[in-house]
């Protein structure tokens, strides 16, 4: 039986260290050439950074996130056309004195995601859902191709 030499973080994720070198400088290369824009913003240092997925359909953007243990009202979500920002807080159980853990993974205290949209959106037409522990923003993109009649009124 042979013993699997790989990482923590390549069997986690399936990509070897070479792999992943590699990758990285393609994604260098392409940002070099303008392919592709970064639009990832560091959090800050007292803030945890908030995952998300963040998809298309042909009518509107959706980001989608974990917010389980966060009550909806202590949300922050601002919206402008081309970009989104969510902040939230996290806030662990009181538990006695004598709590002893044997893991302490999930992550409490401030967190905060900025990202950049691919799209301008109709920030009047927007919704935001808790459910199920997730938060899910709708964003209906702007229809740049809709056009419409305009009456002249006269006094």
């Amino acid at each position: 039986m042979t013993k699997d030499k790989r990482s923590f973080f390549e069997k986690l994720t399936g990509v070897s260290s070479e792999e992943e070198v590699e990758s990285e400088d393609v994604a260098v290369n392409q940002e070099e050439r303008g392919e592709i824009r970064n639009t990832y913003q560091e959090p800050s240092p007292e803030e945890g950074e908030l995952s998300i997925d963040m998809y298309e359909t042909r009518d509107n953007i959706f980001i989608k996130t974990v917010v389980a243990g966060v009550k909806p009202e202590e949300l922050d979500i601002s919206i402008a056309r081309d970009k989104v920002k969510v902040r939230g807080s996290r806030v662990p159980e009181k538990n006695s004195g004598d709590t002893e853990y044997y893991y302490q993974e999930i992550y409490w205290g401030a967190f905060s995601r900025e990202v950049e949209l691919p799209k301008e959106i109709e920030i009047d037409e927007a919704e935001a859902i808790a459910k199920h522990g997730f938060l899910i923003i709708k964003l209906p993109k702007i229809d740049k191709d809709r056009a419409t009649k305009l009456k002249v009124k006269t006094n």
